[in-house]
């Protein structure tokens, strides 16, 4: 995962409720770049979305208000840890997790133009591995995109104490891929 590669990314959101109650099914195409923090063990960074000049009046612009990435052993299975072979060789890290939080997306039509897609808190798991010559490569199948929803709850019968709890809802898919130099 280095900086020098850009990715094509399709995001292919599944029944989103917007703020003024419409469900929709929208799909973004956009580019990123996986930005990566040094010094981390296991590898781990940040994603920037890159934008054209002819997106900036486009209301269909998929942006991030934050997005992290981390390779990752399975994050539900954590007992044989795979580091340790990174003693010997490259460590294995057959997963890459997102973590992306979205600001309000705009999503009004020609009668909504005020309507608009609620921030999100987006997480995928995506099968990663390494190649000696072609470098990172990600599953070329599409990957559930999930979003925690959040609820506050009373924790006592008085409500003096309040808890938070989330659910993970499928929301959609994501497929990522290297973008082809065309030199």
């Amino acid at each position: 995962m280095t900086e020098s590669t850009t990715w094509q990314v399709r995001a292919q959101f599944k029944k989103i409720v917007t703020t003024k109650g419409k469900i929709v099914s929208p799909t973004f195409l956009f580019e990123w770049k996986f930005m990566e923090d040094e010094n981390f063990e296991p590898p781990q960074g940040t994603l920037q979305v890159l934008t054209k000049d002819d997106d900036k009046d486009n209301n269909n612009v998929f942006s991030l208000q934050k997005g992290r990435w981390t390779l990752s052993e399975d994050p539900n299975d954590r007992k044989d840890s795979l580091w340790i072979w990174g003693l010997f060789k490259e460590p294995l890290y057959p997963f890459l997790l997102l973590t992306m939080e979205t600001p309000t997306i705009p999503c009004g039509g020609d009668d909504d133009d005020d309507d608009s897609i609620p921030p999100l808190e987006i997480y995928s798991q995506i099968t990663h591995r390494r190649d000696n010559t072609r470098g990172a490569i990600l599953s070329s199948s599409p990957t559930i995109m999930t979003a925690r929803v959040r609820e506050t709850v009373n924790a006592d019968l008085i409500g003096a104490a309040q808890v938070e709890i989330y659910e993970e809802k499928s929301i959609g898919q994501i497929t990522i891929q290297p973008k082809r130099n065309t030199n």
